[in-house]
């Protein structure tokens, strides 16, 4: 683990002798560059990965927007546990800079708080590195999480483990590189909240599809329009439902995946992914994927009557077909790959 204090940090004090030090060394030296851009990459969950440029001065303003909605004050104490190579990595260290943060800086791994013993004001994560460290996100004080959707079920087994004493704020995230980290909030800690709360400066709309609209010039000088589909609460708010490339047309009806996700992960533990495969009858039948690396037929046999057992809204939302993996496909930061499990199994 390394310590930064950005109050009077000089990045000579850093000699390079492991990757994570070469990895911070490579970012600031770019940051700290004559260049007004910087270039960062995709995660892939949606197509290719690939590289795009951005505005240090667009970064710097994402930065200090969060700060803001947080209430993260100058000198406060942070841990840096993404990967810096991607955007919500890079971020983290942004927002350090911006604010002069006591930076902790760990390599990215699924228990990044194992050796976390002092409360720290502000944190990001995945979904997955929270759910390895349970036992510890007491010591943060604000965390944001993002990078996956949260499961209902992940929800659940954060309250159970605060309790209703803990003066905890966690936060689900909304955005994409190309937003620059994230443009709104959801807070699942201490209250749930069912709608995405926009950061100060941005604007949201839908296009005819009900599809998000994001408008945040000190951010993007473009509008951008996203392929997931919202309810407008009102013009700070909106509830997300799912993203138009995962829809599953089955029988005529439009069903959203994420939503059957979240029933199912009410009733089981294991990673599921509801996707549609061809079906001559239907167009698309739903099918759900459970990852389970090792597994006998008993412990199939029980998942599949939970799921079975469940009453969804629809008909149409039960799945038609499940089937066990060992390993869901994965980008190379952790995001479910929908369209590689699609091809996995059509193969």
């Amino acid at each position: 683990m390394l310590l930064l204090d950005f109050n009077v940090f000089n990045i000579n004090e850093l000699q390079g002798n492991c990757d994570l030090e070469k990895n911070i060394i490579s970012f600031y030296n770019d940051w700290a560059s004559t260049s007004k851009t910087m270039i960062v990459k995709t995660s892939g969950s949606t197509g290719n990965p690939k590289l795009i440029e951005v505005e240090k001065k667009s970064m710097r303003n994402s930065a200090n927007k969060t700060l803001d909605f947080l209430g993260i004050k100058t000198g406060s104490t942070a841990l840096l546990a993404l990967p810096l190579e991607y955007i919500s990595g890079k971020m983290m260290m942004v927002r350090a800079i911006e604010r002069n943060l006591k930076l902790q800086i760990v390599t990215p791994s699924l228990r990044p708080l194992k050796d976390l013993k002092n409360k720290i004001n502000f944190c990001a994560l995945t979904p997955l590195q929270v759910e390895n460290s349970l036992d510890k996100i007491h010591l943060i004080q604000n965390l944001i999480i993002g990078g996956a959707k949260i499961s209902i079920n992940l929800i659940e087994k954060i309250h159970l483990q605060l309790g209703k004493k803990s003066d905890c704020k966690i936060y689900e995230t909304f955005g994409m590189t190309e937003t620059l980290s994230h443009i709104a909030l959801k807070q699942i800690y201490p209250t749930v909240h069912d709608y995405f709360e926009i950061l100060n400066g941005v604007e949201i709309s839908v296009d005819d599809r009900n599809c998000l609209n994001i408008f945040a010039p000190e951010i993007n000088n473009n509008t951008i329009q996203t392929n997931d589909i919202v309810q407008l609460i009102d013009n700070n708010r909106f509830q997300f439902l799912g993203r138009t490339d995962f829809v599953i047309n089955t029988g005529g009806i439009k069903i959203f995946p994420e939503k059957i996700e979240d029933f199912i992960k009410k009733t089981i533990s294991n990673e599921v992914v509801v996707i549609g495969l061809p079906n001559e009858l239907l167009g698309n039948k739903v099918v759900a994927v459970i990852e389970a690396e090792s597994i006998t037929i008993q412990e199939k046999q029980l998942i599949t009557n939970s799921i079975n057992d469940i009453e969804f809204e629809h008909k149409f939302q039960k799945p038609k077909e499940i089937i066990f993996i060992s390993k869901i496909p994965r980008t190379e930061n952790g995001k479910i790959d929908r369209n590689s499990l699609i091809k996995l199994l059509q193969e």
